[in-house]
């Protein structure tokens, strides 16, 4: 690998917006997700969904409720022959994701891996789960898609955020497991099915990819998903032929895919002054906390999960994009009853405003701001 090409920070920021789509819009779905690898996936809904928070600033005429359309089709569950992309869990991970297809041989290791591990949530099933999964295995061979209420039982299930009743908390393994994947959604409820209900023949019959292949496309992604990224040694090793060294002023030393190096050549004729974007608080061009610091002046953590006492922004603050700076957060709240977006809090560098920016979202919602 040659020598580490040194950017300003301006210049990286400039990149940032560049290769994450900011400027120039993919065509559809399908094209943002094979563009970054996957799209992050979280059920609050608290001012929108964080996936659609994400893909409105990427996605050409992007609507609410778009990735859940592309996933799963609207209305009758989706045809395995037509699914381009799916819901899993990244490797060795919690954080639920829209994959595209080609990721499929490299979660069976992973998901194996549970199957033998201690966890209330995605670990090895219990007793009395594993009596239940057999008899939930049997009622989906005979058809689905069916959610947790299709299997009448009051026993309770594992302690654990999200799985109150044995039927859910088995039905959460079993997808962690990759026995069953969701099949579809209804208000966001879960539908499961067997894997070969969900996806595409071809898919199923992919070989597993080896551990190394596995490691190799682990570290792609990741550089897809952030596109400047501080790789460890052990990814570097992996993916040393198709990166480049980027050494930017306050920064570890990061690294981009040498095939994104165009991205950091400004387009031709003048510059527009962009106007003010409300980012998903996952945004993956600002995930990386440590990065974030560094390259943008930035220090944001998402705090929906964070006692109230401790929070500094306030439970879903997006923050603000303006130009190549990151100049402050707006904390909403929709109320869908009243079909109202109110702001329960703003912070914002002088000089900068976010009015349009909070219509543009609202609309984008089906709201108003007043």
């Amino acid at each position: 690998m040659s020598r580490a090409r040194k950017v300003t920070p301006l210049e990286a920021r400039a990149f940032l917006r560049r290769a994450h789509l900011i400027e120039s819009q993919a065509d559809g779905i399908a094209e943002a997700i094979a563009h970054h690898g996957y799209v992050q996936i979280d059920p609050l809904n608290i001012c929108g969904r964080m996936h659609d928070h994400i893909l409105r600033n990427r996605v050409r005429g992007y609507e609410e409720g778009g990735l859940m359309r592309h996933l799963h089709g609207d209305g009758a569950p989706l045809e395995a022959a037509r699914r381009t992309a799916f819901e899993h869990h990244l490797p060795s991970t919690g954080i639920l994701v829209a994959l595209p297809l080609d990721a499929w041989p490299h979660l069976h290791a992973s998901m194996r891996a549970r199957t033998r591990q201690a966890s209330a949530w995605s670990g090895r099933l219990t007793p009395r789960e594993r009596e239940f999964a057999k008899a939930m295995l049997e009622r989906f061979a005979q058809g689905g898609p069916l959610g947790p209420e299709a299997f009448a039982d009051d026993r309770r299930g594992s302690r654990v955020w999200g799985a109150a009743t044995l039927a859910k908390s088995t039905l959460q393994k079993l997808f962690f497991h990759g026995r069953l994947l969701i099949a579809g959604r209804e208000k966001n409820r879960r539908l499961y099915d067997l894997p070969e209900r969900v996806l595409p023949s071809t898919v199923l019959a992919q070989r597993e990819h080896t551990a190394d292949e596995t490691a190799r496309w682990l570290a792609l992604t990741r550089l897809r998903q952030h596109r400047l990224v501080a790789l460890k040694r052990a990814e570097l090793a992996h993916v040393e032929d198709l990166v480049v060294a980027v050494s930017v002023e306050g920064c570890p030393t990061l690294h981009c895919l040498a095939s994104d190096l165009p991205w950091f050549e400004p387009p031709a004729g003048p510059a527009n002054d962009p106007a003010p974007l409300l980012l998903a608080p996952l945004d993956p061009m600002i995930y990386d906390r440590r990065v974030t610091r560094g390259l943008w002046g930035f220090d944001y953590t998402w705090e929906a999960y964070t006692p109230a006492p401790k929070r500094k922004r306030g439970y879903y603050a997006l923050p603000v994009l303006a130009g190549t700076e990151l100049v402050g957060h707006v904390d909403l709240k929709a109320d869908r009853a009243t079909g109202r977006l109110g702001v329960v809090s703003r912070a914002v560098a002088r000089g900068h405003r976010t009015r349009v920016a909070v219509a543009g979202l609202a609309r984008f919602l089906g709201l108003r701001t007043r």
